[in-house]
């Protein structure tokens, strides 16, 4: 698929729910820059539409973990979009809107102490002559129907042919139509880790619209990508975030979603998916990565003149400095473990742990492993320094990967929290998972 063709799943729920990424926290500190938003569109970084919105800004770097999450050198959050061009979460109303909304809270509570004061001072034998016409007065509240509960069969189901980890064939019963139900049905069993709520998950999926039989664009399709998502935040349509909850990786499911579980009312115009349409997937869990996953595997010890590296399991790593080393001019790498995934890409969503500190005392100014939540970031999209960017393009996922950056391709002349001006950094990273974000 090309970044501009749409694709199931989008951003949020039919319901506009909207879910932030948890690990929006960015490693070291604020990218130089003056002060002023620098966003960078999703059409830069060349990803293919998927099942999600657009990453969350990382954390700038130096702040402390609650700080408020920010993009580049900015003070105020990026919006959640979809780069797919679906329909979009509701973004926050924002400090005016909280006050046009007290403002407005406040005259209608003045008018209901009004109308009461007129019912009870009036004392008119007619009961309803002051009372307002509620039947008449009250707006409609709009509400999204609710998503049923899921079941692992129906009266009616598509036969889907194929195995794991490839495109499936999918047939909907041509005389008959779905009967509603929201069907989850394990097609063949995994052997991997459980998916959680919050668990972090990549699947590969096949689609197709019940009704009208046509197919849905694949992460099969040419140059498609797994979709990688937090499980069970709501942050992708029910079809999808709800489905792979309590499954194990390696499983292949039959999905069966009515409108309530997929794009709702409106349907998604872009795809003809219209508003009564059922649609059906076949998903295969890929992995599933707990916030505070680590990698595992043989460890192969840094060069004599790389910082040693000594693990601590789910807390930050312990780095220690060669005494005296200059700093060096270039990014230098270091392959500590070498997982058997495939090679990450740029424009493509990583998700990571890491550990940073600074390359002349090993004192660690940031770690996600202290949040116990995992950081995701588009790769070669700018949001990290450069060193990131360059450093972990073409690893392979399930890596843990040393890097010494110098400060031309980190923070350069500026300091940033305890990170001081011109500072080599040493970051160790783990790639746990890569795919469509």
């Amino acid at each position: 698929m090309s970044e501009k063709e749409s694709s199931p799943g989008g951003s949020g729920t039919a319901h506009g729910n909207s879910v932030g990424d948890p690990a929006d926290s960015r490693p070291g500190g604020p990218l130089p820059g003056d002060g002023e938003s620098i966003i960078v569109p999703p059409a830069i970084l060349r990803q293919q539409a998927g099942w999600g919105g657009t990453d969350e800004a990382p954390r700038t770097a130096g702040t402390k973990t609650d700080d408020v999450p920010q993009i580049f050198a900015s003070t105020v959050r990026r919006q959640d979009g979809s780069e797919a061009g679906y329909d979009e979460n509701p973004g926050n109303v924002g400090r005016l809107g909280v006050i046009l909304g007290t403002v407005l809270g406040v005259l209608l509570i003045g008018s209901a102490v009004t109308l009461y004061l007129v019912n009870k001072d009036g004392s008119s034998d007619d009961s309803t002559a002051a009372k307002p016409d509620t039947a008449k007065s009250a707006p409609a509240t709009p509400s999204a129907e609710p998503v049923p509960p899921i079941k692992d069969s129906a009266k009616v189901l598509p036969t889907v042919t194929g195995d794991f980890g490839k495109k499936a064939t999918i047939e909907v019963p041509p005389a008959d139509q779905a009967d509603g139900s929201f069907v989850v049905k394990v097609l063949s069993e995994g052997n991997g880790p459980k998916v959680e709520k919050n668990s972090w998950t990549s699947v590969d999926y096949t689609g197709k619209d019940w009704n009208t039989g046509k197919d849905i664009p694949s992460s099969y399709d040419d140059k498609g990508k797994p979709q990688i998502f937090q499980a069970g935040t709501d942050a992708l349509i029910p079809a999808l975030d709800q489905a792979v909850v309590g499954k194990k990786a390696g499983s292949r499911l039959l999905v069966v979603a009515p409108p309530a579980a997929a794009f709702g009312a409106q349907g998604n115009p872009s795809m003809s998916i219209g508003a009564k349409d059922n649609l059906v997937f076949v998903i295969d869990i890929r992995n599933s990565n707990a916030p505070d996953a680590v990698v595992s595997g043989t460890v192969t010890p840094p060069p004599a003149d790389f910082p040693q590296v000594k693990d601590n399991g789910k807390k930050p790593a312990e780095i220690t400095p060669v005494p005296g080393a200059a700093d060096p001019t270039e990014l230098k790498s270091h392959v500590l473990i070498k997982g058997d995934g495939r090679k990450v890409e740029k424009g493509e969503k990583i998700l990571v742990q890491y550990t940073g500190a600074l390359y002349k005392d090993g004192k660690v100014f940031d770690s996600s492993l202290s949040k116990g939540q995992a950081f995701s970031f588009p790769l070669g999209g700018g949001q990290v320094i450069a060193g990131w960017d360059q450093g972990l393009e073409g690893q392979t996922i399930g890596s843990r990967v040393e890097l010494v950056i110098p400060a031309s391709l980190g923070y350069k002349d500026q300091a940033q929290g305890d990170i001081p001006a011109n500072s080599t950094l040493v970051f160790v990273v783990d790639i746990l998972d890569a795919g469509q974000g």
